[in-house]
This record gives C-alpha cells, sequence and structure tokens, in this order.
C-alpha cells in the first residue's frame, strides 16, 4: 500500500539484478527481511547473465567443439564437410540465457522477493525514486544494498557505433566476422578474439602493455600466447591506438608501436580496454557518498558504505570485477543487515580466464608471495607428464603450488590447461581452511583424472616428487 506517494517501508532494497543483487536479494530473504530488487531491464541476471559470462562462454564452448572437431586428424579423426550455422549458435546461446534468467526469476519469486522494474536513484538516506517510462514511484527502506555492476569504457577516439563493437555487440553478431581486430588483450579481448579465431575470423590483438594478460605472471599468459600463434592471430604488443576510419565494409585501425605509426583494417574492430562503474545515475551526491580516488564506492570490510543504510557490492567497489566476487559480496551484505558477524575476506578468489589453454590463480603467486617476506616452497607439475591430460590430447599447461617453507602451509596456486576453472577450487579450499601441502600431497587423487596434477605439484613442493625428479 502507498500513502502520500510513498510505499510501506521495506527492509532491503537492491538495485540492480546481477549475480551480486540477485544473490544479495535471496540471502536476506532467507534471513527474514522482507526484500524488494529494482532492475531497470525487462530481464533479471544483469550484464553476466544476460550479456558477458554467460554468452560469452557459449560462445567458446562452440568454438572449442567446432575446433576439436575439425583438427583431430592426429588422433585418428577425420571429418569432412563440416560448417557453422551461426544463426543455430545465436539461438541456442539464447536458449541458455533464457534457462538461467527464467531460474533467477523463480528463485526470487520462491523467496518472496518483490521484482520493481525501472530505474533507481536515491532521493535520500532512506529513500528511492524509481522511474519506469512515464511513472514514478517511491520506496522508503532501512536498508539497501547498491549492486548495479559496469559497463564496457568507451574511448573517445573509438565510439561505439556502426562496425566498432563494444564486447555486447561482439556477443550478438549475426554472422561470424571475416576480419576482427580487438583493441585490448586482456580476458575478454582475448576469449572472444581466441573464439573468433577458432570459428575462421583472422584476428589481430592490439595490447599496450609488453604482454597480454597482463594481469597473470608470463609464464601463464605465454600458453596462451601460443595458441593464439598457432590459431593464426597476430598479437601487437606496446601498440597504443590512435584513430579507427569506417566505410562500407571496413574499418582501419591507426595504432603507435615505439613511435612509429602503423595501420590494419578489418571487418570489425572490437574494444576491450576495462569497463567502468555505473554510478553515474544513482544519485549518490544526494547523500554526500563517498568515493575512492579511482571513482569507485568507498566501503568497509562489511560492505558498508558511508552512509549508514546503504551497502555497495561488485563492480562499483573496488577489487576485481569478477561475478563471484559479487555474489560473495551480497551474501556478506545481507548478513551484516540481518545483525550476523560477517566480513569480507578475499584471499580465496579465485581469477579465471576463459581462453585456450583456460588460466586460473588463487592467493598469492611467487613475486607476491616473496614480497610479502615468506621464503617459499613451489611445487610444478606439467600437464605433459599426466596420464588423462595426454589421453585428452591436451598436454599444454601447468600447476603450480606456493607453500611456505617454514610452516608448510599454502600461500596460492596458478594452473594453466584444460578444467583449470574447475582444478583452481581445490587450492582455495586449502587456503581457506589453512590446509598445508601434505594434506593434498597425501588426499588420494582418482588415476587417471587432471586431479592429479595438483597433488604431484604439492608432492614437488615437499621435495616428494614421484613422476618428475626433485629440483
Amino acid at each position: 500500500m502507498a500513502e502520500n506517494g510513498v510505499v510501506e517501508q521495506l527492509d532491503v532494497l537492491v538495485i540492480g539484478s546481477g549475480p551480486g543483487g540477485y544473490v544479495a536479494a535471496i540471502r536476506a530473504a532467507q534471513l527474514g527481511k522482507q526484500v524488494a530488487i529494482v532492475e531497470k531491464e525487462a530481464v533479471v541476471g544483469g550484464v553476466c547473465l544476460n550479456k558477458g559470462c554467460i554468452p560469452s562462454k557459449a560462445l567458446i564452448s562452440v568454438a572449442h567443439q567446432y575446433e576439436a572437431t575439425t583438427h583431430s586428424r592426429e588422433i585418428g579423426l577425420q571429418v569432412a564437410g563440416v560448417s557453422v550455422d551461426f544463426a543455430k549458435v545465436q539461438e541456442w546461446k539464447q536458449s541458455v540465457i533464457d534457462k538461467l534468467t527464467g531460474g533467477v526469476k523463480s528463485l526470487l519469486k520462491g523467496n518472496k522477493v518483490q521484482r520493481i522494474q525501472g530505474e533507481a536513484k536515491l532521493v535520500g538516506d532512506d529513500l528511492v525514486q524509481v522511474t519506469n517510462g512515464e511513472e514514478t514511484s517511491l520506496y522508503r527502506f532501512a536498508h539497501c544494498i547498491l549492486a548495479t555492476g559496469s559497463r564496457p569504457i568507451e574511448l573517445k577516439a573509438f565510439p561505439y557505433e556502426g562496425r566498432i563493437l563494444s564486447s555486447t555487440e561482439a556477443l550478438t553478431l549475426p554472422e561470424i566476422p571475416k576480419s576482427l581486430v580487438v583493441i585490448g588483450g586482456g580476458y575478454i579481448g582475448i576469449e572472444l578474439g581466441q573464439t573468433y579465431a577458432k570459428l575462421g575470423a583472422k584476428v589481430t590483438i592490439l595490447e599496450g602493455s609488453d604482454s597480454i594478460l597482463p594481469g597473470f605472471e608470463k609464464e601463464m599468459s605465454r600458453f596462451v600466447g601460443r595458441k593464439l600463434k598457432k590459431l593464426g592471430v597476430e598479437v601487437q604488443t606496446g601498440a597504443i591506438a590512435k584513430e579507427a576510419q569506417q566505410t562500407v565494409g571496413e574499418v582501419t585501425i591507426t595504432y603507435e608501436v615505439k613511435g612509429e605509426l602503423h595501420q590494419v583494417s578489418s571487418e570489425y574492430l572490437l574494444i576491450t580496454v576495462g569497463r567502468r562503474p555505473n554510478i553515474d545515475q544513482l544519485g549518490l551526491e544526494t547523500v554526500n557518498m563517498k568515493l575512492t580516488e579511482r571513482g569507485f564506492i568507498q566501503v568497509d570490510q562489511q560492505c558498508k558504505t558511508s552512509v549508514q543504510s546503504i551497502y555497495a557490492i561488485g563492480d562499483i567497489v573496488e577489487g576485481l570485477a569478477l561475478a563471484h566476487k559479487a555474489s560473495y559480496e551480497g551474501k556478506i551484505a545481507a548478513e551484516v543487515i540481518a545483525g550476523l558477524n560477517s566480513s569480507v575476506s578475499y584471499k580465496t578468489i579465485p581469477a579465471v580466464v576463459f581462453s585456450d589453454p583456460e588460466i586460473a590463480s588463487v592467493g598469492l603467486n611467487e613475486t607476491e608471495a616473496k614480497n610479502q617476506g615468506y621464503t617459499v616452497s613451489i611445487g610444478k607439475f606439467p600437464y605433459a607428464a599426466n596420464g588423462r591430460a595426454l589421453s585428452l590430447n591436451a598436454g599444454d599447461g601447468f600447476v603450480k603450488i606456493i607453500g611456505d617453507s617454514a610452516t608448510g602451509a599454502i600461500l596460492g596456486g596458478q594452473i594453466v590447461g584444460p578444467e583449470a576453472s574447475n582444478l583452481i577450487g581445490e587450492i582455495g579450499l586449502a587456503i581457506e581452511k589453512g590446509h598445508k601441502l601434505q594434506d593434498i600431497a597425501h588426499t588420494i587423487h582418482a588415476h587417471p583424472s587432471l586431479g592429479e596434477i595438483i597433488m604431484e605439484a604439492a608432492e614437488g613442493a615437499l621435495g616428494q616428487g614421484i613422476h618428475q625428479l626433485s629440483r
């Protein structure tokens, strides 16, 4: 019921229904709170579910299966006449999205979370205005969780129009491009560039730093670089993009390397240089909310902002822009609102790139551990020495475990190779529970399995390696 244009008070109002927002709403409802969630789009799930994580992984899966079908002669498979019906691929991709968004809608309904469509704006410390077309409504809350996510950064010289694409448009192309230039060799650029290269596009990647995937150690990104070269992808590092000129059929990019100008033309240009937090239209100035120097919402270890009644999670706060980080923070915020003594700890947040081969990291890498004063024990075991990996014709990669020599505690792990995204969870659990190298080394892993590589790496760190000589 409404009174003077303001609905009766809600316990928790969540703004944004992405992997942070909908998880926060459901967790708050589980803890007995009256919850509503505001989403400006007609569908729930946010960018990750509709325009990012899920559709990109669907296309990656298609590209991987296509490559496996057409490049298996060395294991005795010769398949002729394989083609890609990209319209059908896009239809299947959308069906995956629809199933998952439908699932989220059912979960919100089942947990009695009220859904409100419209664009939300703070108009007070406990008041939100929601606009949907010509209609405007006001909602009063005891607590609010901001979870509005992020959007692709648009470069002034490369506005998103015509043949210049953001990741959103790149995921919805009606056909496989004949050629594609990617500005940005981070995880989004590598994943999408590699996907279209596998499907037959001529791909060029321009990266401003001295290596692709600059957030990962070079010994990891090197494997991805080799695969890109095998696919015929041209990678130019140290490249600074200057401008783009479009015609009816192509776009020409001018870029600079070591003071020299170069040009490359392609059917499309994809810009993947990072993401920007969606906080512009939230009315933060109305409540005098504090921001960090980098323009994110400032929060404490319980996801509380400088406004007592308001919390913020996900891409709009500092840290890696990861869906699982947002979901984790959403649970913490909901639990704090419910009176539980919860706080964030990011030491076991995994970072994953769904490249080929996949790469994943959790905890400290070797350089970070040494910089923090640890005397480290390193265990590193190659996929090439693992029976299961070789039987999958996937021997590129390694597992690396970093331990503390003094205590045997596991500090971190890095994986390059098939199923890295799934395997990294074991190392993350070990760090979370305070386990030591010997705990993994003494855990019996099934044979033959990729999981054995983690056990072998732990044994190596202890100087007990069986299937490789100790260093």
